[in-house]
């Protein structure tokens, strides 16, 4: 009977051991997955913004070319002011003729930059997509998204196609030069103008004498 009695014991005490093991095997695995999973989220996060400081990067490199676009319109001005200083000194004895001779050959020139001025101010007029965006974070007192800009921005110009990618490079491209700024909450980014608080401080300080000069 005495054998009997401790092989139960012996039995009773493994299956606890056991039980204890199991329960102890399966806490590390949850511990442990859970730590692989906000690893796997890390991860993705800094892989998001390795690509947007890429596309911030090249964009940063392509900023600069529409600038010059602009410039060549200047340097045509000049050109024609030369022309008609070297041609006044050196013909001073015939005044007349150049009077006639000079209307009929801007009359042809004047006659060819028109369409030209036009398409250059057609392509001026239109603002840029950083004018847009920046424009569009000073009016919101709100942080927004660069989905929720992207949307809103596509419905005020509906005959551009404005991607939520180009957005988010504009806004990043902002922030690196200090005109906006760039808010995290939890796995979203959200972004608002640089200027937002000093404006509305000081449309509250011209708020607030109002009522004691009333």
């Amino acid at each position: 009977m005495s054998e009997n009695a401790s092989a139960t014991e012996l039995t009773s005490q493994y299956t606890a051991q056991v039980t204890a093991d199991l329960e102890r095997n399966t806490k590390e695995q949850e511990r442990v997955g859970a730590e692989i999973a906000a690893l796997q989220e890390q991860l993705a996060s800094l892989q998001r913004d390795h690509t947007v400081l890429v596309s911030i990067q090249q964009a940063i490199g392509a900023v600069p070319a529409p600038d010059t676009t602009a410039q060549p319109p200047a340097t045509s001005v000049p050109a024609p002011r030369k022309r008609a200083a070297r041609s006044g000194p050196g013909k001073q004895t015939q005044p007349r003729k150049k009077t006639a001779a000079q209307p009929a050959r801007p009359a042809g020139k004047t006659a060819g930059n028109p369409s030209a001025g036009k398409a250059e101010v057609a392509q001026t007029a239109q603002p840029t997509l950083v004018d847009l965006v920046r424009r569009h974070l000073t009016e919101q007192s709100e942080p927004r998204s660069a989905a929720e800009i992207t949307t809103a921005l596509g419905q005020a110009h509906p005959e551009r196609a404005i991607k939520t990618t180009v957005v988010r490079t504009t806004l990043e491209g902002l922030v690196a030069k200090t005109q906006a700024q760039r808010s995290k909450q939890g796995s979203s980014v959200f972004y608002t103008a640089a200027d937002a608080s000093p404006s509305a401080a000081t449309a509250q300080t011209e708020e607030q004498p109002a009522p004691a000069h009333a």
